[in-house]
């Protein structure tokens, strides 16, 4: 690995303080290096902060080698003036001369125009630098600028024999049946909170009445979206508790309140594509999509996912649900406790 390549891998591991936090804006990481030692870091937290050059260069004590340094960051500058002003004019101002960048920022608003910018003012600008990595970090950010909707997440427990819930007869109360243990439930709860939202159909929330909220995880719940059709949910489901805001799909008319808005669609029609096309719209960059398994199901068959996380835990139903069916590339799998995570990546999505 050439320096290059080893000081944007530590930008890369810095933007990553900002996963969860950073919406809708990518996560970026930014390094300073002055005669091969890194003097400055810094990045990205939250919307309408500083960028993460900013707080790289401003971390400099010694303003005055800026002159003689390098700025390493992860993703393009930016060159307008969003609730920030331009990180390519900050850049310039301070006297840096060599920019080192990972990768161009998809965004049309950006995208080449902040490279041109700090050229014209005579910076010396590599770019590509680990461009795998920093793109992988930025794959939602990618995927909703270029493909116009967000980077789908299917994830779901199933039983050591293939079944994701009872049948149910064998259901004595509405509440989860639990497959998995805590740790797999807290691993659950950290992928919410990186997450901006997070899908359920009518049956899980009438069987399960889920909180869909990241009760064993520090950071933000997403956006709870719940599909039903003829508004057969239950006003007094916890889904509708004011914890977090919710949004519902449905053909019915019904009016929006505070932490619930409701939303029509044609049930008729391909689901899933208009619910990226809702979640385009409302600027959400990430989807969970969590049960059961005909709304999974639903994302599979159209081929309109691009992660999965497949938790086996070793308790048997007999009987019940079926999980869903996924045939796709094996990335990885590992055990949580004593539960089985498969992680499946979607290579043509």
């Amino acid at each position: 690995m050439s320096n290059h390549e080893t000081f944007m891998m530590r930008c890369v591991q810095l933007a990553k303080n900002g996963l969860g936090s950073s919406y809708p804006n990518p996560l970026v990481g930014s390094v300073i290096v002055h005669k091969g030692s890194i003097i400055g870091e810094g990045w990205h937290f939250k919307a309408g902060m500083p960028h993460a050059e900013v707080n790289a260069i401003e971390s400099v004590k010694e303003k005055n080698v800026l002159k003689e340094a390098t700025l390493y960051v992860s993703l393009e500058p930016c060159s307008h003036f969003g609730k920030t002003p331009p990180c390519a004019n900050l850049i310039i101002d301070s006297g840096i001369k060599k920019v080192v960048v990972g990768s161009l920022d998809p965004n049309p608003k950006v995208s080449g125009r902040g490279i041109q910018k700090l050229m014209e003012a005579g910076c010396h600008v590599l770019v590509g630098v680990a461009s795998e990595a920093c793109e992988e970090l930025n794959k939602r950010f990618f995927t909703f600028h270029t493909k116009k909707r967000p980077y789908i997440f299917l994830k779901w427990a199933q039983t050591s024999d293939g079944y994701l819930a009872p049948s149910k007869e064998n259901r004595t109360e509405q509440a989860p049946i639990w497959i998995t243990g805590k740790a797999a439930r807290q691993w659950s709860h950290k992928l919410r909170a990186e997450e901006q939202s997070i899908l359920v159909g009518t049956q899980t929330v009438l069987d399960d009445d889920p909180g869909l909220t990241t009760r064993d995880w520090y950071g933000s719940s997403p956006l709870r979206i719940v599909i039903d059709r003829n508004l057969r949910i239950p006003e007094t489901a916890t889904v509708f508790n004011g914890s977090s805001e919710t949004l519902v799909l449905t053909e019915k008319e019904k009016e929006n309140n505070t932490m619930v808005r409701y939303e029509r669609v044609l049930f008729s029609e391909n689901l899933p594509k208009q619910i990226c096309d809702i979640l385009y719209t409302s600027n959400v960059q990430s989807m969970i999509v969590e049960g059961g398994t005909k709304t999974l199901q639903s994302f599979i068959a159209l081929n309109l996912w691009d992660e999965a996380f497949v938790f086996t835990g070793s308790v048997r139903f007999s009987s019940g649900i079926a999980a869903p069916v996924i045939s796709s590339r094996l990335f990885s799998e590992k055990k949580i406790k004593e539960d089985l995570l498969r992680h499946y990546k979607n290579l043509n999505p």
